[in-house]
């Protein structure tokens, strides 16, 4: 090749490697085969990589120069030296090392950060409602007390890898019609960590950490629902050579309630009284939520309410009962909504009988024909009618 490789790669003979480097990359984008796949662009290539595989080493361009010969008598043909890094193409198009091959970071670190664990607790709608404190029983990776997390047995420590001079990586060259392509490859050896480990820690085999049980007590904020999870920072696995731990995540599930249901932060709970009551009116005594948590008169808390409900209280009344809900997570509570369910007396003597004809007969009630209205439609109803409509 006569031309001279400066000029080959349109840089001045004091550039420098950065110079030189953007330079290489534009051409490559412009010449490389998969961009121009005829042959005179192709030896076009082979002149450029070969000229920025001289001009990129500080040797060889010395020696090139001073008029010698960068290859040392190898000859001047591309791929007869000794050949070119296929990381100086892929970055040419990527900006980076070839996709999936390793880019020459070094080893990888033995000490790394831990997973992240989840555990699953059920509490009451009260503990929820109200906040507790419950211990926990946790199996997670924990510091191996043996070895401290360096994972060498007692009075043993990491070596260097020979294989790979502590690299944690190998070249693997291989031929193709570009030259000789060296990849880096970790090293199967030390499996990439660039150390090996003669005598592992017999507790942890060399890992740095082991599996054990113990107990954590959580706070669980007042106002929790389904779902939430709190979160105990550092409290996870232990990472790999004793790195610092993953956070531990309690999610709270809510066990259902006899008495009351739960609907965001409102509670809903339904009475029923009898027809008699209804038509007459009555007070009702209810419990409330606290009496889950709060016992003894002392307590300051209350742990029942009074519920009025009016003569001639009608069966599917609501009666709303404010702040008397769930404690929200910021701030404010929720109510409590009491549905009010009249029952019909199914079975009656004859006393009983005799009684509600007569009452019927002075309301004047003995045959009534009843007052038709239009129905509730079901969700699936009022769908239909949505989409028919449009």
């Amino acid at each position: 090749m006569s031309q001279d490789l400066y000029d080959l790669l349109g840089v001045a003979r004091d550039a420098d490697a950065d110079a030189i480097k953007k330079a290489y990359r534009r051409l490559a984008r412009q010449l490389h085969p998969d961009v121009n796949p005829d042959p005179e662009t192709q030896e076009k290539f082979k002149e450029v990589s070969m000229a920025y595989e001289v001009l990129s080493d500080p040797q060889k361009r010395a020696a090139y120069d001073r008029g010698g010969d960068p290859f040392g008598g190898q000859g001047g043909g591309f791929g007869q030296g000794a050949g070119f890094s296929f990381t100086d193409i892929m970055d040419a198009f990527f900006g980076g090392g070839a996709p999936g091959a390793a880019q020459g970071r070094g080893p990888r670190p033995r000490v790394r950060r831990g997973q992240d664990a989840l555990i699953r607790l059920e509490v009451d709608l009260a503990e929820a409602a109200f906040g507790t404190a419950r211990e926990l029983k946790v199996d997670t990776a924990v510091l191996c007390t043996t070895c401290n997390g360096d994972g060498a047995a007692p009075g043993s420590h990491p070596i260097p890898c020979e294989t790979c001079r502590g690299a944690g990586e190998v070249a693997h060259v291989q031929r193709s019609f570009l030259g000789e392509i060296r990849t880096l490859r970790p090293c199967a050896a030390c499996r990439g960590f660039g150390s090996i480990i003669p005598e592992p820690c017999r507790e942890c085999s060399g890992d740095g950490r082991v599996r054990s049980r113990r107990t954590l007590t959580v706070k669980i904020p007042a106002g929790v629902d389904n779902g939430t999870r709190v979160q105990l920072t550092e409290q996870g696995e232990v990472g790999p050579g004793g790195g610092p731990a993953g956070d531990l995540y309690v999610e709270i599930h809510i066990a259902p309630h006899e008495t009351f249901t739960r609907h965001g932060n409102d509670l809903h709970c339904t009475v029923s009284v009898p027809m008699s009551a209804a038509a007459l009116g009555t007070t009702l005594t209810l419990p409330t939520l606290e009496a889950d948590v709060e016992s003894g008169a002392d307590s300051g808390v209350e742990t029942s309410f009074e519920l009025e409900l009016k003569p001639g209280t009608q069966s599917g009344t609501e009666q709303i009962l404010r702040g008397r809900g769930v404690p929200g997570l910021r701030g404010g509570r929720g109510d409590l909504v009491v549905s009010v369910i009249v029952e019909t007396p199914t079975k009656l003597d004859a006393r009983q009988e005799e009684l509600l004809r007569e009452l019927a007969a002075l309301r004047g009630e003995e045959s009534p024909t009843g007052q038709v209205r239009p129905g509730n439609k079901s969700f699936f109803g009022r769908l239909r009618d949505s989409f028919n409509q449009h």
